[in-house]
């Protein structure tokens, strides 16, 4: 992870990082704002519009923190700088999502609805045209968290692997199984 921690960030015209000294690195930009506290051995500094992150000693630990830190710091500037969008379509018949809101109702073959509260971090919208799967579309600043919510929905259903029904990541690759084969007489 090291070579990933020596890499500097470029910061954006219209970001701005303040690091604290309790090391809580405070990234604002025109879509939001995001903290995320860093391990006391970590150093951030931001020198001329670059941010750079070092490590005391080559230990182990710290190569590993210096990496997770550079990354998370860079998924900071780009989720307030452009966002993160996810965007997820429901594979079967009968299948429906519809949105209120934040929240997510979802019919998914089972005898109830799943009714899903989003975090209010997160801007869902849902598609339904006629001859396509329907679509949950997913935007955020924050990448765990619009990670994490997806990864929940998608646990709901999960594309099973002869027909692919199920919810499953647009553009998402299933891998297949082949069914029951003819008894030979």
């Amino acid at each position: 992870m090291s070579r990933v921690g020596k890499a500097p960030i470029s910061i954006p015209a219209g970001v701005a990082i303040t690091v604290s000294n309790d090391n809580l690195v405070t990234v604002t930009g025109p879509k939001g704002e995001l903290t995320q506290a860093v391990d006391t051995d970590i150093t951030v500094k931001v020198e001329d519009n670059v941010l750079t992150v070092q490590r005391p000693t080559e230990q182990k630990r710290h190569k590993a923190l210096h990496g997770l830190y550079r990354a998370l710091i860079n998924n900071m500037v780009t989720g307030v700088t452009e966002g993160y969008k996810i965007q997820q379509e429901l594979v079967g018949v009968g299948y429906r999502a519809t949105n209120q809101g934040n929240t997510l109702d979802l019919v998914l073959g089972y005898s109830h609805h799943y009714v899903f509260q989003l975090p209010v971090e997160i801007k869902v919208t849902t598609t339904s045209e006629k001859g396509q799967t329907p679509k949950i579309i997913l935007e955020s600043i924050d990448k765990q968290l619009i990670g994490q919510v997806a990864a929940k929905i998608r646990s709901l259903r999960a594309p099973e692997p002869y027909k692919g029904k199920g919810i499953k990541f647009v553009g998402e690759v299933l891998r297949r199984k082949a069914g029951k084969s003819a008894s030979k007489k």
